[in-house]
């Protein structure tokens, strides 16, 4: 049974599912952490969802791994609930006008997150006592009802932060190619991967359909013309009958 590890402010679970659902390989084993990268190297896991960059991930550690970058978090900001950014209900805020707010945590020069920092700073939000800058999607995870994620315009330069997918060549496998294939949109009927052969029932199953449709159009059909047979043996039965007197009913 494949393991996978995803880290905190992502949100894999339709992936997983689609895994589940449409391949025919054990399924997932999954759970969330703070530190997927470190529950990788110590082999705990076989395939890790991780968020770059991270200082451990080196030029070295890349010849022994594969790595996937799936796509880039958007810049947020953390206010408090009843702030008036909040209240305005704007959803994008430019970093010019959180120029006096307090900086609870911000992402460093090094664009590596610590969430275990973001979610101390957020707890000083909740409190109603400044911001806190991280990436959107963990921020939307992590706030509580006291607190409002919203998305950042930001000049500042600093490395992106990227999910991405790893795991060590010697573990590869068509299991986790099927779900890398998954996380880049593949559909579950594509020849590459295993999927197309969990797929083959449903396709039988709208043959079937189709051929009882076609059954029950054809009974259909057939009713229908021994109903007209019927009606024109009744006509030519009548033809002899003598016409009554137009609008007087028979009593």
């Amino acid at each position: 049974m494949p393991t996978l590890s995803f880290v905190t402010g992502t949100e894999p679970a339709k992936w997983f599912q689609r895994y589940n659902s449409y391949t025919a390989n054990p399924q997932l084993e999954t759970h969330i952490s703070d530190d997927p990268l470190s529950e990788l190297l110590a082999g705990q896991v076989d395939l890790a969802l991780i968020r770059l960059p991270d200082a451990r991930f080196t030029a070295a550690l890349r010849e022994d791994y594969h790595l996937v970058e799936l796509y880039e978090e958007a810049l947020g900001v953390a206010v408090p609930a009843e702030s008036i950014f909040a209240e305005i209900g704007q959803r994008e805020l430019p970093r010019q006008e959180l120029a006096a707010e307090i900086i609870n945590y911000e992402i460093p020069d090094t664009g590596q997150v610590d969430i275990a920092a973001v979610r101390s700073a957020l707890q000083i939000v909740a409190a109603n006592v400044g911001i806190a800058i991280a990436p959107y999607p963990l921020l939307r995870v992590l706030s509580g009802k006291l607190v409002a994620p919203l998305l950042l315009q930001d000049d500042k330069v600093r490395p992106a932060n990227i999910i991405a997918l790893l795991w060590h060549k010697d573990k590869d496998s068509p299991a986790i190619q099927d779900f890398v294939g998954i996380t880049r949109g593949r559909r579950a009927s594509s020849g590459r991967s295993s999927a197309g052969t969990a797929a083959k029932p449903a396709t039988k199953l709208k043959a079937k359909e189709k051929s009882q449709a076609k059954a029950t159009r054809k009974a259909a059909r057939e009713k229908q013309a021994a109903k007209q047979g019927k009606a024109g043996k009744a006509v030519k039965a009548g033809k002899g009958a003598k016409p009554g007197k137009p609008g007087r009913r028979r009593k």
